[in-house]
């Protein structure tokens, strides 16, 4: 590798991964962030899940277990990443979830408020956490996975019914602008990537067992949705653009919501 990130210290959230075939994007991320030359604490509520992580991305690499759904897990996120390293350079913020969304005449207000803390709220208090750290110490970069999600309609043929979802993705990316702006003048740089339809264990066995779909059968419908030759992306597409926006290549580069969706998301013109 080429040491994009050396000398750099990052927090990766939702570093551990849900169970199924392939690796999720918290897990590329978090190993390619430490393949590049970074040090990096790994957050997940799956603490087992995020070690499993660890593990495979080496000795930079350690654990907190902690739950971003909550303010007070959020905190002690980045002041276990200062105490442990003494600063904070890049916070990646991969935590989502869809789990229980449904239509509107159906929908449960129960979950369309946890999946908008967890999806959108959880990186408004991370960023509550994490700005004075990179203020005081002259800048730092911020990531959010978001969605295309937020601004592509759903496709009824997936079986996604994409109501909280959705507009928790469009929360972050405002959300993503709205940090951009407040703090350029600081050297804070915030910006969102947006994936499209990813095969990673959340995005196709997790989704196939809710719905009760068979996992390759779902996974062909996802490939044939993709205007790029080769079917849907994989996690390292999302790593590998989440260590561009985390490296000094990006340095100018800032309040970008950045699509990785093989053209999906070319369709909203």
């Amino acid at each position: 590798m080429s040491e994009r990130l050396a000398g750099k210290v990052a927090i990766v959230t939702g570093a551990g991964q849900t169970e199924g075939a392939g690796m999720g994007n918290g897990r590329a991320t978090a190993i390619a962030f430490v393949r590049e030359g970074a040090t990096v604490l790994l957050a997940d509520r799956d603490e087992r899940s995020a070690r499993e992580t660890a593990d495979t991305a080496g000795e930079r690499a350690s654990v907190v277990g902690a739950d971003v759904a909550d303010e007070a897990d959020c905190r002690r996120i980045v002041e276990t990443c200062v105490e442990r390293h003494g600063r904070l350079d890049v916070l990646h913020h991969n935590v989502g979830i869809g789990s229980g969304d449904g239509w509107t005449e159906n929908l449960e207000m129960d979950a369309w408020e946890r999946i908008m803390r967890v999806n959108a709220g959880s990186a408004a208090m991370l960023a509550k956490s994490a700005v004075p750290v990179m203020r005081d110490q002259g800048g730092g970069a911020i990531t959010h996975v978001s969605s295309i999600a937020a601004v592509v309609q759903g496709d009824t043929g997936l079986r996604n019914p994409p109501l909280s979802y959705k507009m928790s993705k469009a929360a972050l990316n405002a959300l993503t602008q709205s940090l951009a702006q407040s703090y350029a003048g600081v050297g804070i740089r915030v910006n969102a990537i947006m994936p499209g339809l990813i095969d990673t264990p959340m995005g196709v066995d997790a989704v196939a067992r809710e719905y009760g779909l068979d996992r390759e059968r779902y996974a062909r419908l996802r490939d044939e949705a993709i205007p790029l030759k080769g079917g849907q992306g994989s996690a390292w597409d999302v790593a590998n653009a989440a260590v561009f926006l985390a490296s000094d290549e990006a340095s100018f580069i800032t309040g970008v919501l950045l699509p990785v969706d093989g053209g999906q998301s070319c369709r909203v013109g």
